[in-house]
């Protein structure tokens, strides 16, 4: 049995740690899987070569990197807690995802729409999470992909709806939406990661809670900024531009779900 701690330097958000979960899933002989995600490090215990678990992470473009072998692995989890965990992540990642895409189609924010899509990607992580529980690798490798294609493709049209609307004069975003439901998305997303570092610590391990959450703050505050530069300009660009670079986001999210699947 060999302990091999790995550092992963993008692995910045709670679903990262899904895909993290997923691409190790089909390597034989790994018994435990713990995330260190202050030190966005991952400590496996396996019965296999580092260099098969190396291959498996670099599929996912995350930086991987084999940092050294170890006897340092905290207790066992609850699987049941674990489960149950990502049921909770998926179900209000899903919810947000139904209310920012509603609003957003309203208040005709490319912004909130984005927004809700990264929502809808980080739920079909969870949601893939939980199908690849027991199954075969074959039907996980046809979910993962049939999800990040949907996500690519609908990256890929909003993309194109955002190049429509700088093209045509279109009506303005509701500032206030764009506020009010980016801020509860963030509340939402800070909910999710409370939950799942409890399953795994036991405890709420602030610090790396605040690292787990850093790219979806991020996608809330650029929404929130939108909102701001539209009120202050009277322009719809801040809210096409937010849109344009979260799709881009999204985009990027699904080439690391396909890439589980290669």
């Amino acid at each position: 049995m060999t302990v091999s701690r790995f550092h992963i330097a993008a692995m910045d958000c709670a679903a990262e740690e899904q895909l993290v979960r997923m691409a190790l899933s089909d390597v034989d002989g790994i018994d435990r899987i713990e995330f260190h995600s202050d030190l966005r490090d991952v400590v496996i215990d396996h019965h296999s070569t580092p260099d098969t678990i190396d291959v498996a992470l670099q599929s996912l473009g995350l930086g991987a990197r084999h940092v050294d072998d170890t006897s340092e692995i905290g207790p066992a989890h609850e699987p049941g807690r674990e489960r149950n965990a990502l049921i909770v992540a998926l179900v209000i990642n899903a919810g947000f995802f139904v209310g920012e895409l509603t609003v957003g189609l309203v208040s005709g924010s490319m912004g909130l729409i984005a927004d809700a899509l990264d929502m809808g990607a980080d739920a079909s992580v969870y949601a893939l999470s939980l199908a690849a529980v027991g199954t075969a690798a074959a039907r996980k490798e046809r979910l993962a992909r049939t999800s990040g294609y949907l996500q690519l493709g609908l990256a890929t049209f909003g993309l194109i709806e955002v190049i429509r609307r700088f093209i045509v004069d279109t009506e303005l975003p509701n500032p206030t939406s764009m506020i009010v439901l980016s801020a509860l998305a963030l509340a939402g997303n800070i909910i999710t990661l409370i939950v799942l570092h409890r399953v795994r610590s036991g405890e709420v391990h602030l610090q790396a809670s605040w690292i787990f959450t850093a790219n979806d703050i991020k996608v809330n505050a650029l929404v929130i900024a939108a909102a701001i530069g539209v009120a202050l300009t009277n322009s719809a660009v801040p809210d096409l531009a937010a849109g344009a670079i979260i799709f881009l986001v999204v985009a990027n999210g699904a080439r690391r779900i396909l890439g589980l699947t290669r």
